[in-house]
């Protein structure tokens, strides 16, 4: 069975730390900073703080994966938790409480682009595509971009494996050798250029 085109940004896989929080770091997003989905790739801006990175952008690092965020809601007259940050519902110059994931150790499941990534990829360096967010469940729509795969230093994340079980399942399509390589394949990457591990070749 083809793998479908369904892609959830970058979810936890493994990590120095542990479920459910798996170190993640308390940063602030700008009121106006527009929307950014859970297992999406965040920046830092020059002001200290973050917003949803744009495809292929972060050339200097990304700042790490959105994991969720809180924050004084306009309209609900109240604290509101949320596993993604909508883009307003927030006075005018406060701030949002976002919550990312910058563990260096930290290792991601991604959904690959319509090409697929082979085997032939694993240890080299790979960019991404934002996606679109669903506004629905708040998962990222996030993948990463198999046109990039390259030994460039500054791309944002490193293969390290194809994901092939439970074989059968979405993202584990089985080609010749026994390794998912089809479109929309699942792998497993780290971080290769983050603000806490930055700029590493092949």
């Amino acid at each position: 069975m083809a793998n479908t085109n369904a892609p959830f940004g970058f979810r936890q896989y493994s990590g120095t730390g542990s479920a459910p929080t798996y170190e993640q770091v308390a940063v602030q997003v700008q009121y106006n900073a527009g929307a950014i989905y859970f297992g999406d790739p965040v920046v830092a801006l020059t002001d200290g703080t973050y917003a949803q990175a744009s495809s292929n952008s972060a050339a200097n690092g990304v700042g790490g994966i959105f994991a969720g965020c809180k924050y004084l809601s306009v309209s609900q007259k109240r604290t509101v938790w949320s596993n993604y940050w909508p883009g307003s519902d927030v006075a005018s110059g406060n701030y949002v409480e976002a919550y990312i994931i910058n563990d260096p150790n930290a290792k991601f499941l991604v959904q690959s682009d319509s090409t697929g990534i082979t085997l032939a990829g694993v240890n080299a360096n790979i960019g991404f595509a934002i996606g679109t967010g669903n506004t629905s469940n708040g998962i990222s729509g996030a993948y990463v971009d198999s046109s990039t795969i390259n030994t460039t230093n500054t791309l944002p994340f490193r293969i390290i494996s194809l994901v092939v079980d439970p074989p059968g399942t979405n993202g584990t399509q089985t080609v010749a050798g026994g390794y998912s390589s089809g479109a929309y394949n699942y792998v497993i990457v780290a971080f290769n250029n983050v603000a806490t591990k930055q700029l590493t070749a092949i």
